[in-house]
């Protein structure tokens, strides 16, 4: 190991021969025991293989940007429930300043990603995509196709996935102030169903929680 990642186990964390850590090069999980600690340089012997398994539901994740402290929770939660890709959203009713902020916070949130990637012992970190407007984002493919709604005429999303056996999905989900009347209609043209969490109304990074564990259960 090399980089800020050496620099971090063996000065911050003080990391000394003997002690055993989990390795990952994305492929696979192994036990590794410190051989040898450097400057900026930690040497492993890998000890034994460590069980690990991606989820077989293939998840994107279309999530509008909201204030940074909840939209990071979110991305950190998304990772822990196995999203395989995340595409930040510039939709209508998104503050203006954060977008003009978002672009220079994504190293941040790859940082994040990796890191709530290594905590739930994933092997691959999800996909992180640019800004992009919702029309642009809905004409990904994939069988099941869900934006979040809170109209009279959206389902319950227990309803909208029922009998559904597909492994890759698209998930849709707004801002504070909702999706405005033309991202509805564009998501409906590109084979979206709108779905419901129920009646009360959910912050955008609790709807994130709810709908991907409806989701995992239901599919995954």
């Amino acid at each position: 190991m090399t980089g800020d990642a050496a620099h971090h186990l063996g000065r911050v964390l003080r990391a000394e021969p003997g002690q055993l850590y989990e390795l990952s090069d994305g492929e696979r999980v192994w036990l590794g025991r410190i051989e040898t600690v450097g400057r900026d340089r930690v040497e492993f012997a890998l000890v034994e293989p460590i069980a690990s398994r991606e989820s077989a539901l293939e998840t994107t994740l279309l999530l509008s940007i909201v204030k940074f402290d909840s939209f990071e929770w979110a991305l950190e939660k998304a990772t822990e429930l196995g999203v395989r890709e995340i595409v930040p959203l510039a939709a209508a009713r998104s503050e203006k300043a954060l977008l003009v902020a978002a672009e220079k916070r994504s190293e941040r949130w790859k940082k994040i990603l990796m890191e709530a990637a290594q905590q739930s012992r994933r092997v691959k970190v999800p996909e992180l995509k640019p800004v992009q407007k919702p029309s642009e984002a809905y004409r990904q493919t994939a069988k099941v196709k869900v934006i979040l709604s809170e109209r009279a005429e959206a389902k319950p999303l227990k309803e909208v996935l029922d009998g559904a056996q597909a492994k890759q999905v698209i998930l849709a989900i707004g801002p504070e102030g909702g999706w405005t009347d033309d991202e509805f209609s564009a998501a409906e043209s590109a084979g979206f169903h709108q779905a419901s969490l129920g009646s009360l109304i959910l912050r955008t990074e609790t709807a994130v929680v709810a709908a991907l564990s409806n989701l995992n259960y239901a599919l995954g």
